[in-house]
């Protein structure tokens, strides 16, 4: 589960949950869809595609 309090932009306005939350579904359905749908990876997906979005909402958000 995200806390989303965490997952903030620089001007403390917080992401939207529903917006972050299809982000990640797309990301996660990707993966699985790279590997060929095989069982078993799905979690794994879920919060490598959670740490993703993050990591690339963080830096597009940074003030120059």
């Amino acid at each position: 589960m995200v806390d989303f309090n965490l997952v903030q932009k620089s001007n403390n306005q917080a992401i939207d949950e529903d917006r972050f939350k299809k982000m990640v579904a797309e990301r996660a359905y990707c993966k699985s869809e790279k590997r060929g749908f095989v069982d078993g990876h799905e979690m794994e997906d879920w919060l490598e595609a959670e740490w993703e979005i993050k990591n690339q909402y963080f830096y597009w958000s940074q003030e120059c």
